[in-house]
Parts: structure tokens; C-alpha cells; sequence
């Protein structure tokens, strides 16, 4: 770029200055002291260094300081470029001069330290110890925090930071937290590792943070600490080993598996339990496995194995089980003052065993003693024994549970005089020479001198309900006890036991001492029997019954009965019954004494129960219903004033052969009503009952009653038969039901009946819903018999018959009946439809033969004769001029003039010939065009004609006559046609008949004229010329017109010349447009009409 070369040397040259220039202004002259800085690390004293700007060699360097405290600067000579002076308390001024080799003074700098220019970084700790504990794979590390160089209370900061391997990868770095105390203190700190410390090295260093609030100036952490190593076994490796070693872990914990192994061999796998993990290489002498959430071992363990080789393997097994869980319901108690009892429930299983169990420990704090316990792993409570210490009552309890993997808890403060439970009860006995009294006598295991205790004895027999019986005593040493049991019932056998608790402070009573049996002696019977009496048929005996007494009443074993019959107190009769019999008969004749029962035992006899022989008469006695209760039966009578002892219900239990067993039951005079219980009623039976009224006199019989305990549906069903039968009746009789077989009071009967077969799979009857169901019921039980009506002739039925109860329905009783045929009915299907056939064909004929005209004319008309028409006959009036009645008059057709022109087409084309009126000069064409003309052969026929005016010509063409066109019969016609809406027909090759017609001109020159014609090109032959659009139906000539008087007058069709019959339209015109009067109906039709 630059040609010439000194030029760009200058240029080099000046660059070179300006750079020279600019560094020698950014580090100052040579040897110009710079960048101070001054750290201090204890606030006491600071250390200042600084830098040079030359890297020449320089001599001593002077460095001088001052403060507002010093007078005189200190000054120091160094060689190092750094001193060590005080903290100021505000600031300092310091001079530094650099002097050179020879001592000559190269530069000298002044500089201004602030105290908020003084930085405070800790001194660096050094690390006292780091000791491994391999089976738990813990680091313990311990050093000094310097804190006698601080005030006291200052807040100090470590970083502690854990490295691994060779390569010394960080793991963690934690931060522990202390307080100086202006001592030097010896911190202490632990660390377990997540994989065994045998697998490979560890590492360790710290730096510290001081937290000096008053300090203005910067703080910084400490420099680390040289790095402390612990070794694996990875280091100097003898042969494989698998770490760590029968450990034991927490279930869920993640845990690391190494095989350490020699320089140069290589792992196949590792395994742990059936599993293969993938391997972590840590060095080139270990590897390890990771297992992740590890599930509890069974109680051997879990094996896990490091594989060389297929022969050369070594494993460890490793237990995963649970920290021991807090001990449950911590309880203490004493059974005899000697041995405190705790017990506990360990909770959840921890899953370890063997050495590796849960261990137990109970600390009395009080007395600082310790028990160690020994428990049993598997069962669900646990028991620890702690003796009784003397003259203490009070005990503070820790139960202590501690296991490889964690440790629990729990604590209970018991007063012993309110947790006593004591032993049970032993050698209970049982004695006694009373029918109501027995003494007791049992032992207790244990030292109770200083308490009072409560005893508890249980009293049960086979009749009463058990009874407690509670006994406050003086507690002993073991000590026998006595208790006494009074107001026993006598000849009864007692079930006794006992238990104890204390009795002042009640925690828990003993369990029950074993069971002791003790029978009571026998006293007289407490009262006198229950009796009865019932006098024979004949009057001359009289039956006597009692009723045994209860057990509590009989106080022992009744041996007989005595019975003795008194007339005025004196003896008649008497009677010694013995067991088991409770009745007996004794003979009166006819006389009425008093009878008297005494039952007797070994121990004496009963009270005498006495009742009189005397049976009042009675009129008019009623029996009455009971209602059944389901577990009784319901009676109730009036109140009866003059009965004074009282009422007797009596009644007899009867089980089929055996003779019947009477029963009775007393009441009150205020009684009115009873429900009757034994256990001897059966549901379904009838009982009879008989109550008696007491006087003083004797006994009056008032009514009787019936009932059941429990209604039930009666067994069977009636009996029944068909009586007679008819075409549409049934008469069905039955019989009554026994009474054993009702179970119930009977209700009623539900006779149910519908059509059904005898040999039907399935009776109609049982088919739910049942359209054809038909049920009587008959209420009245009177009624034996029902007439069934309404039922079909020589049809089946099935008839089911039921009795019901209050308790349900018995089964039901069928029967098949067949009605007789209905001879009626069948003559009657016959007439009827013979009569309404016959009905039907007179009324035909009546109206036919009043309708035969119209009929005739509907279906069957007579063809008109043309000549004896009427509008084709001429009335002399219309002749001479009428000009209301316009006639037809055909006469022969001469031409008049032919007009032919000539044109170069081939085949030329007829159009339609305009019609004019005379009065006409120019033919107009209706279209319009001129072109159309001059292609056409136009022929003009004109025919005579007989020109009337007509008098009332159409609104729309005023003042045109009409006028009879004839059109040449070689030629087609064709009526005009818009060109833009029909297409052209061509009608050359039609032939045919073509009349003339009567048309008004104004009918041509309509644009909505269409005629018949337009079709006539698919046809030959005969052709009336029908143009019923044309037709004029609203002249006054026309049939149609109102104003018409033409008795002649034709159906509006015109009429052949030839032909006699009425040129009606063709089926093409009806679709055509109908003018709004029609001259025709439908109606015609049905007028008489003349034939001529």
C-alpha cells in the first residue's frame, strides 16, 4: 500500500513512541509504588502489600506510616513489600519510598488507608483430624476456631467440602455454623458417606466466615485448608473384596456396592439378589452398583455378589430391615410389692433379628438404675421386670429401644401404690351347715401389709341371673382371707369365685380365682301349691290339681302332696299324693266342701292352699273371640263387682291322643284383661278358655273364649263339587273345613275361575296377569254353594277354590268344568245374518226401482236421433227475423274466387286464410310478418253468406258481424299460432272430414285461443271440428245463458252436418283454459229428459 519505504518506517517509529508513551503514563515512573492493599485477620493487626511498576531489582524499600494518634511517623525498611502494622481506628497515612540497589531514592508514593479499605479475612483453619469409621462408613473431622483472637458472641461460618476419588470430584459441601467464644475452641463434625469409605479416597478441606457487624470494611472467606485424605482400599488392593461387609440399612435407603479387585482385572457383573446392575467405575481397582430404594431382607439378609469369573466370585449380604419403633402403651404395675412389671407393645416389626434386634433398655431416673430386658422379638407385648426399690414409691421409667439401624423412647412416671394388680387368688374353698349362709376362704400370693384390699366374689346358680358380692379387708403378708356369704336360698347349688384389687387406690382387679361348687341345706316350702279343682259330669267327684312349685320355692326336693277334704272344719277325706303326680280325684256325693293342699320335703311342710268345691250356676254364657299375639294369646273380659276374690282363666292343652292337661292362671278383681303365655301353645291350634268369676261363696263360670297363639293359613282347602252346569252358568257347592285343619278363624272362601285346559302345561290360573282371572269372594261362611254366570257355551274352565285366615290362604282345590252348548245362541248366529241379507236386497230393490230413471240415464243413456233434435228445427218466428235466435242453415258451397300465387319453394306451406268480415279492405296478418307471405300459397274461399248483425256482440269487438266460414276441404286448417310459443304442426299429411263451424270472428284474433287442431296431426278419418274455446257460452241463445228462452236449446256442442251425434270436446280440451259459465254440467246427467 505504501510505495514508499522510510515513510512507513517513520510511521512504525511514531506508533512505537505512543505506546511507549501511554504505559509509561498508566504505571508511572519506574519503581512507583502501587496497588496497596491491607487484610487484616484478627482486627488487631493488618498485613499491607503492594507492587512496584518496574521488575527491576530494587533495594530496601521504606515505608512509613502515621495516625491521628502518632505524633512521629513509624517507619520500617523491607525488603519483601509487605509489613505488618496496626488497625487505625479511622485511618492511616502511609509513605512508601522505593530506593534502588545503591540506595538512592527512585520513587516515593503517599497514600490514605481508610478503615473502610481494610479488608478482614479470617486466618486459614487447619484441619486437627479426620478419622474414618468404616463399618458405618463415617467421617469424624475436628478443628480449631481460633476464637481467642475474637471478641466473644462473634458468628462464625465453615465451609466444609467432601471430595472423592483420584480425581478428587466434589461430593458435597455443607455449611456448619458456630459462635466464638474467645477461646479456642475444638469444633467437631461427622459425615456419613452414601458408599462405603473402603471403595475409593476421600477428601476434606474447610475455610471459615466471620461475621463481624461493627467491621466497616470488606469481609472475605478464609483461604481452604490443605486437603486431608482418606484412603480406600482401592489404594493397595490384596485380592477381591466386596464392601460393606454384613451391613445393615434402612429400608428405602439407597445404597453403594463396590468391588475392590487387583490392577488389571476385570469384573463380569455384580448382582444383588437375583437382579444384575449396571457398574460405576471409581478407579482402575473399584467399581460399585447402585441400588436404589432397597426393600426389606428376609431374616437372612440379601445377597450381593461381585463376579471375576464363572469359579472366582466374592459376595457380602446385606440385612435391610426398620428403625425400632416407639414403644406403645407403656405400662407399670406390681402384683405383690416384690417385682415391677412393665409392659409395652413394640409396634412395627423392625425385620432385623438374631444380633441385629431390637434391643431394650428401662432407666429408673430417679435411682439411676438400668435394667437391660430381654424380650422376645416375635411376640405382640413385651415384658421387662424392675425390682421394688425400699422406701421408693415413686418411679420415673425410660424404656429405651435401640437397634443397628436407629434408636426410639419412651418415658412413664407410675406411683407403685396405685398401680397394684394382684396375683389371682389360689386354694378357694367353700363350707357351711346353713340352708342361707357359707363361709369362704382363699389365699393371695404377695406382700399387701401396708394397703387395704377389695375383694369381689361371684354368686351363680343354674336359675338366677350371677350376682357380685364385693368385701373390703386389711391386706397382709402373704395372707389367707375370709369372707362370709349370707341370705343364700336354701337346697341350692352355688357356683362361687373371687378376685381382689387394692382398695383405696382401685387400678385393676385380679383374674378370677377357679370356680368352687357349694349346695345349700333344705327348709320347708315357702308357700302352698297353686290348685284347681274341676267337679265330673255326674257332680258325685271332684278332680283336684296343683300346680308344682318353683325350685325357689320348693327350698329343697317335694316328696307328696297332702290332700284333705273339710265340711264345716271337719275332715272328710284325705289324701297322700307322692311325686311326681299333681292331681288326684276324691268322691263327694253331692255335698261341697273346702279342699286343702300341703306340699311336703325333708325339711317340713308348706302353708296349706285351700279352695271351695261350691260351683255357682250360670246363665247365658257366650264364648268370644281371643286375638292372637304371635307369642301369646289376648283375652279380655268385663269388670264383674260382685266378683270379690278375684278371676281364674282356665284352659286345656291337647296334643292329638294323650288326654288333655288343664292349666289355669289367677287374677286380680281389678284385672279386665290378660294376656295368656305357656310354653306348651302351638301356632296354628286352637285353644279354649274358660273364665271363672271367685266369690266367697265359690266359683262362677262367666264365658268361654276361643283363640289362637298365631293364626296360620289353613292346611287344606274345602272340598268341592260342580252341582250343575249350563251353557253360560256353573253352581259349585262345598263342605266346611275341620278345625284342626283351619289353623285360624276362617275369613272366608276366594273362588277363582278362568278358561283353561285340563292337560295345559300350565293352568291359566297361574299365569300372571291373567286377563281372563275371574275372582269371587265370599265372605259369609253360612253360604255353601255359588252360581257362577256369564261364562261362554261349551267352553272349558278351571275353577280353584281357597280358604283363607287371618294367617293367609290355604292351598287351593281344583276342579275342570265344560259348559254346555248354547242351542239359543247358534239359531240365533244363523237368523240373524239370513234377516239382515234378506233387509239389505228389499231395501235395494225399493230403491232401485224408485231410482230406475236415474239410473237409466247414468249408466244405461239412449243415443239421441239427430232428427227428431229440436235445434235443428226452425221456427217460423226465427225465419221471419228474429234477431235474438241465430239458427245454422247449411246450403251448398259454391267458391267464389280462387287467388293463387306462385313461389319458388318446393313444397309450399298452407297457412291459415284470414277470416274478414265483407267490411273488410286489407287482409292484416295476425303475426304481423311480411317475410311469412311471400312463401305461402294463400287461397281465399268464400262461401254465401247470410249476414245478420247480431245484437249482442262481444265488449271487446264492437260493431264485426258474424258470418259462416266454409274452408276448402283438400286443404288443412290450421289456426294462427304465436310463433314464440307453440311450435309450427305441419298438417299436410292430415286428411279428413273438415266441417264448418259457427265461430265469431273476435274468437280468432284471441292470443289465448288454442284449438284442438294443434294434434290432429297424429290422426286421420273423420274429425268434427271442436274448438270448444271458441264455443260462445254467453249469448242469450246459448243453453247455458240465464237469459235464454230457447226450450230447444242444444248442450253447447256444435253438430255435425252429417251426423246426429253431439260433437262433444275431445279429452285433449279438458286441460284447456274453461270459460267461467259453462253452457253443461255434470248435473245433466241426472235430469229426466224426454225421448223424442
Amino acid at each position: 500500500m505504501w510505495k514508499n519505504s522510510s515513510l512507513c518506517c517513520l510511521l512504525a517509529l511514531a506508533v512505537l513512541c505512543l505506546k511507549s508513551l501511554i504505559y509509561s503514563q498508566e504505571i508511572g515512573p519506574l519503581g512507583h509504588p502501587q496497588n496497596l492493599k491491607c487484610v487484616t485477620h484478627n482486627l488487631h493487626d493488618m498485613i499491607c502489600t503492594w507492587d512496584v511498576s518496574s521488575k527491576r531489582r530494587h533495594g530496601q524499600t521504606d515505608f512509613c506510616y502515621t495516625t491521628k494518634d502518632l505524633l512521629t511517623p513509624v517507619c520500617f525498611k523491607t525488603k519483601e513489600r509487605r509489613v505488618k502494622i496496626l488497625v487505625p481506628e479511622s485511618s492511616s497515612t502511609v509513605t512508601i519510598t522505593t530506593n534502588s540497589i545503591s540506595g538512592t531514592a527512585l520513587a516515593t508514593k503517599k497514600i490514605e488507608i481508610h478503615k473502610k479499605d481494610i479488608s478482614f479475612v479470617p486466618f486459614t483453619p487447619h484441619i486437627l483430624s479426620l478419622t474414618p469409621d468404616f463399618s458405618t462408613s463415617t467421617l469424624n473431622l475436628k478443628w480449631n476456631d481460633n476464637g481467642s483472637v475474637f471478641p466473644y458472641g462473634l458468628e462464625a461460618f465453615w465451609h466444609i467440602q467432601i471430595l472423592r476419588k483420584e480425581t478428587m470430584e466434589k461430593v458435597t459441601q455443607v455449611t456448619y455454623y458456630s459462635k466464638l467464644s474467645h477461646e479456642d475452641i475444638i469444633l467437631s463434625w461427622n459425615w456419613t458417606s452414601d458408599m462405603p469409605l473402603e471403595c475409593t479416597s476421600h477428601y476434606v478441606k474447610i475455610r471459615c466466615y466471620v461475621n463481624i457487624t461493627q467491621f466497616i470494611g470488606p469481609k472475605e472467606w478464609s483461604d481452604w485448608s490443605p486437603v486431608e485424605e482418606v484412603p480406600g482400599k482401592d489404594t493397595e488392593p490384596s485380592g477381591i473384596r466386596v464392601f460393606p461387609q454384613d451391613t445393615v440399612v434402612a429400608v428405602g435407603s439407597d445404597v453403594t456396592i463396590c468391588c475392590v479387585h487387583e490392577e488389571g482385572q476385570r469384573i463380569k457383573k455384580m448382582t444383588y439378589g437375583p437382579e444384575v446392575y449396571p457398574m460405576i467405575r471409581l478407579s482402575s481397582r473399584s467399581s460399585a452398583i447402585r441400588v436404589l430404594n432397597a426393600s426389606a431382607s428376609n431374616t437372612s439378609g440379601t445377597n450381593a455378589v461381585c463376579m471375576v469369573s464363572e469359579i472366582e466370585m466374592e459376595g457380602t449380604v446385606l440385612f435391610v430391615g426398620y428403625p425400632p419403633d416407639i414403644p406403645q402403651n407403656l405400662s407399670c404395675e406390681t402384683s405383690n410389692f416384690l417385682v415391677i412389671k412393665c409392659t409395652w407393645k413394640p409396634g412395627r416389626p423392625s425385620g432385623l433379628y438374631g444380633k441385629r434386634k431390637t434391643k431394650y433398655s428401662l432407666f429408673e431416673r430417679l435411682s439411676g438404675k438400668i435394667v437391660l430386658c430381654e424380650v422376645n422379638e416375635m411376640s405382640r407385648e413385651h415384658v421387662c421386670d424392675f425390682p421394688v426399690l425400699a422406701n421408693q414409691n415413686t418411679y420415673d421409667f425410660t424404656l429405651g429401644a435401640f437397634n443397628p439401624i436407629g434408636q426410639t423412647e419412651s418415658s412413664l412416671l407410675v406411683d407403685l401404690t396405685q398401680r397394684i394388680h394382684p396375683k389371682t387368688p389360689e386354694k378357694l374353698t367353700v363350707s357351711g351347715n346353713s340352708s342361707t349362709s357359707v363361709h369362704l376362704h382363699w389365699f393371695i400370693n404377695g406382700s399387701f401389709a401396708e394397703i387395704r384390699l377389695l375383694c369381689q366374689i361371684e354368686i351363680s346358680n343354674g336359675h338366677f341371673e350371677q350376682k357380685l358380692h364385693n368385701v373390703s379387708m386389711a391386706g397382709g403378708k402373704f395372707s389367707t382371707y375370709t369372707a362370709q356369704l349370707n341370705m343364700l336360698h336354701p337346697y341350692t347349688k352355688y357356683q362361687f369365685r373371687v378376685r381382689c384389687s387394692a382398695a383405696d387406690h382401685f387400678w385393676m382387679w385380679s383374674d378370677w380365682s377357679r370356680i368352687e361348687e357349694h349346695t345349700t341345706l333344705e327348709a320347708p316350702p315357702a308357700r302352698g301349691p297353686d290348685i284347681w279343682r274341676e267337679r265330673s259330669p255326674s257332680g258325685k267327684s271332684l278332680k283336684i290339681f296343683w300346680k308344682p312349685l318353683s325350685l325357689s320355692e320348693a327350698n329343697g326336693k317335694i316328696v307328696s302332696h297332702e290332700v284333705s277334704c273339710y265340711l264345716l272344719e271337719t275332715p272328710v277325706e284325705y289324701k297322700e299324693v307322692t311325686e311326681p303326680s299333681n292331681s288326684t280325684e276324691i268322691k263327694l256325693g253331692r255335698n261341697d266342701c273346702v279342699i286343702s293342699v300341703v306340699a311336703k320335703n325333708h325339711a317340713g311342710s308348706s302353708p296349706p292352699s285351700r279352695i271351695t268345691s261350691m260351683e255357682l250356676p250360670s246363665d247365658n254364657v257366650k264364648t268370644d273371640r281371643a286375638v292372637a299375639m304371635g307369642n301369646g294369646i289376648y283375652i279380655s273380659w268385663n269388670s264383674y263387682p260382685n266378683m270379690t276374690c278375684g278371676y281364674i282363666v282356665k284352659w286345656c292343652h291337647s296334643s292329638g291322643s294323650e288326654p288333655c292337661s288343664v292349666d289355669w292362671q289367677k287374677f286380680p278383681s281389678n284385672t279386665t284383661d290378660a294376656v295368656i303365655k305357656s310354653d306348651l301353645f302351638r301356632p296354628g291350634v286352637r285353644y279354649d278358655f274358660s273364665l271363672y268369676g271367685c266369690k266367697s261363696t265359690g266359683y262362677q263360670l262367666l264365658k268361654n273364649i276361643t283363640g289362637y297363639m298365631k293364626e296360620l293359613p289353613p292346611k287344606r282347602a274345602p272340598n268341592f263339587t260342580v252341582e250343575e252346569t249350563s251353557s253360560d252358568s256353573i253352581l259349585v257347592k262345598w263342605e266346611d273345613i275341620p278345625i284342626e285343619d283351619c289353623q285360624g278363624f276362617l275369613e272366608g272362601y276366594r273362588l277363582s275361575f278362568a278358561k283353561g285346559e285340563k292337560d295345559a302345561l300350565k293352568p291359566r290360573l297361574l299365569e300372571s296377569g291373567n286377563p281372563e282371572l275371574k275372582v269371587k269372594n265370599i265372605t259369609d261362611l253360612t253360604k255353601k254353594s255359588l252360581k257362577i254366570l256369564d261364562l261362554q257355551g261349551k267352553t272349558s274352565y278351571q275353577l280353584d277354590l281357597q280358604a283363607y285366615t287371618a294367617g293367609g290362604l290355604s292351598p287351593p282345590n281344583s276342579l275342570y268344568v265344560v259348559t254346555k252348548e248354547d242351542s239359543i245362541g247358534l239359531i240365533i248366529a244363523i237368523l240373524v245374518p239370513v234377516a239382515v241379507v234378506v233387509l239389505l236386497g228389499v231395501v235395494g230393490s225399493i230403491f232401485c226401482y224408485r231410482k230406475r230413471e236415474w239410473i237409466k240415464e247414468t249408466f244405461y243413456p239412449e243415443i239421441p236421433n239427430p232428427e227428431n233434435s229440436k235445434a235443428l228445427q226452425f221456427q217460423k218466428n226465427i225465419c221471419e227475423g228474429s234477431k235474438t235466435q241465430k239458427t245454422l242453415e247449411m246450403n251448398p258451397c259454391t267458391p267464389n274466387s280462387v287467388e293463387v300465387v306462385e313461389t319458388q319453394s318446393a313444397a309450399p306451406k298452407i297457412e291459415d286464410t284470414e277470416m274478414m268480415s265483407p267490411a273488410a279492405d286489407t287482409p292484416v296478418p295476425e303475426d304481423g310478418s311480411d317475410s311469412e307471405i311471400e312463401n305461402h300459397v294463400v287461397v281465399s274461399y268464400c262461401p254465401p253468406i247470410i249476414e245478420e248483425e247480431i245484437s249482442n256482440p262481444p265488449m271487446d269487438e264492437p260493431g264485426v258481424s258474424s258470418q259462416v266460414v266454409y274452408i276448402d276441404i283438400q286443404s288443412m286448417y290450421q289456426p294462427q299460432i304465436k310463433p314464440k310459443e307453440e311450435p309450427e304442426i305441419d298438417l299436410v299429411t292430415a286428411a279428413g272430414y273438415k266441417p264448418q263451424m259457427q265461430l265469431p270472428i273476435s274468437a280468432l284474433k284471441m292470443e289465448s285461443c288454442s284449438t284442438a287442431e294443434e294434434e290432429l296431426d297424429t290422426t286421420a278419418g273423420y274429425r268434427p271440428q271442436a274448438n270448444t274455446n271458441a264455443w260462445n257460452m254467453d249469448t242469450p241463445d246459448s243453453p247455458g245463458s240465464a237469459e235464454s228462452n230457447n226450450e230447444n236449446g242444444s248442450f253447447g256442442s256444435p253438430c255435425s252436418i252429417n251426423s246426429r251425434q253431439f260433437l262433444l270436446p275431445s279429452k285433449d280440451d279438458e286441460d284447456s283454459p274453461k270459460p267461467s259459465n259453462i253452457g253443461w254440467s255434470f248435473t245433466h246427467f241426472f235430469q229426466n229428459k224426454p225421448n223424442d
